[in-house]
């Protein structure tokens, strides 16, 4: 993959602006974190170059100045709200991201489970926490949230709240997901910190849109594709325009929340705040980072046709709108981009045309073309991976990884012991079978050896994966794409 960002100079750019911010506010900043605090592979996508932990490599090089306070909505968590990348609930990814933080030496503050309302799943989520060590906060709606003046800046809306004793010059206030109440937990607690005399600062850490790119930049307009279920739309931000005659890309929320933070950051700061546009608020130097256009916009051109498939797939299991596929499908045609611009595409649909079975196609560093199909011995993308890694290890396509005498012991225990009706090995337990075989096999183990080179390939199905093989190949690095088809007309699909 062709690089088109610097994620050094990015680090560096991103760190000296939240340290003039931590600054500006008489070192105390609560920085919301918007995105992903780890694991942002839509980024690295988009900017090729950029490190999937980029963010979480800047906060360990300001670790001794930092601590994070995670923040989960109470609805997510009775909802079951699931991370789509991970496969995980909302809850679960906030124990992943603490542990993460925690290997990394950055200090977690508290988590905050916030909108509450009495949810049965959200009391079990504090007890666990709480038992383990975790303190836990927990912030109720109040009445009158956004519009009530009064009652939000007062002691019995934010002040109501729960003070967090925080440590450190800058607080990092991140969730697992959009909704987790960020933003009002920053708020609280600037109106807390001013109630005792701190003259705290907020101010939101962005990656995307990105300000000072074109409002209708690939990379900004894969962002509408990624966010297309909560109806993100990127704009001019017209707060920036008329404040500096200067045009900046935000977003719709951001721009449509902006007149009700700026008029509660001047009560709680008397006025004291710094902002007069959504773009000032935010610390965002992505941009800068930008060191090939041409591949950039390549890469965003790219994404959006990954989502266009993604979102199809989601409508076509139920779990969004048509207006939510419509959306992408209008951004398809604003770029003239065809799902077969997506190279690995037609070479699986032809392959399952002319196999009369599921087949996916991957593209390899290198550049070439692999295949790989559905068989009474085992499914697609475990054809495909023993295919790719013979390929890049230059072994013969007639020569065995897995001895089939040594398939045959596994296939009888899940058809005849477990009474699983496909008996089909998935990729996962061809995996397990090839780690084995490696053990005597040295051909075997060469070719386990190339599974790492398989990170950042491309992969196209001709019908949806389960989730047991989509985990796997996310897990491998791949880049997957699928065509909104069942694989049989079985109705039990996961």
């Amino acid at each position: 993959m062709k690089r088109g960002f610097d994620n050094e100079k990015y680090i560096q750019k991103q760190t000296e602006e939240i340290l003039k911010r931590i600054a500006k506010f008489d070192n105390k900043l609560y920085l919301e974190f918007g995105g992903k605090l780890v694991d942002d592979y839509h980024a690295a996508r988009v900017l090729p170059g950029f490190d999937v932990n980029a963010k979480v490599k800047l906060l360990h090089t300001l670790r001794e100045k930092a601590e994070v306070i995670f923040t989960i909505n109470a609805g997510d968590i009775e909802r079951k709200k699931m991370r789509a990348d991970f496969g995980i609930t909302y809850d679960l990814d906030v124990l992943r991201l603490i542990d993460r933080l925690r290997a990394w030496e950055i200090d977690v503050n508290s988590v905050v489970i916030t909108q509450y309302t009495g949810q049965p799943s959200a009391d079990i989520f504090h007890k666990r926490l709480e038992r383990r060590g975790i303190k836990t906060y927990i912030h109720t709606l109040i009445k009158g949230y956004p519009t009530d003046m009064e009652m939000i800046v007062s002691e019995n809306g934010y002040g109501a709240n729960s003070y967090i004793q925080t440590q450190k010059p800058l607080v990092i206030v991140t969730g697992p997901g959009p909704g987790s109440g960020k933003l009002a937990t920053c708020l609280s607690q600037l109106y807390h910190e001013h109630k005792r005399g701190a003259r705290a600062g907020y101010a939101k850490f962005e990656t995307f849109p990105i300000w000072n790119l074109p409002l209708k930049h690939p990379v900004n307009l894969a962002y509408e594709a990624a966010t297309a279920d909560l109806k993100d739309v990127n704009m001019i931000d017209p707060f920036h325009f008329d404040a500096y005659g200067t045009t900046t890309v935000n977003y719709n929320r951001d721009i449509e929340m902006f007149p009700v933070i700026r008029n509660i950051l001047a009560r709680i700061t008397e006025n004291d705040y710094h902002y007069e546009s959504p773009t000032d608020m935010g610390v965002n130097m992505a941009g800068y980072g930008i060191t090939d256009d041409a591949v950039i916009k390549e890469a965003g051109r790219q994404e959006i046709i990954r989502r266009y498939y993604k979102v199809w797939c989601d409508y076509k299991q139920g779990l969004v709108d048509i207006g939510v596929a419509q959306r992408v499908d209008m951004l398809m045609k604003e770029l003239n981009l065809r799902p077969e611009d997506r190279e690995v595409v037609t070479p699986a649909l032809t392959k399952a045309e002319k196999d009369s079975a599921q087949a996916m196609a991957m593209k390899l560093e290198d550049g070439s073309m692999v295949t790989g199909k559905a068989s009474s011995l085992m499914n697609a993308p475990s054809s495909l991976v023993l295919n790719s890694i013979k390929v890049l290890s230059g072994i013969a396509d007639e020569i065995h990884l897995v001895s089939p005498i040594a398939l045959e012991p596994i296939l009888e225990l899940k058809e005849k012991v477990l009474g699983n009706k496909d008996s089909m090995l998935n990729l996962e337990e061809i995996l397990i079978a090839l780690s084995i075989s490696a053990a005597t096999n040295p051909t075997a183990q060469m070719a386990m050896t190339k599974l790492a080179s398989l990170k950042d390939c491309e992969a196209h199905s001709s019908a949806m994966l389960n989730q047991a093989d989509e985990g796997v190949l996310r897990t491998l690095g791949v880049n997957l794409t699928c065509e909104p088809q069942y694989p049989s007309k079985d109705l039990y699909f996961i």
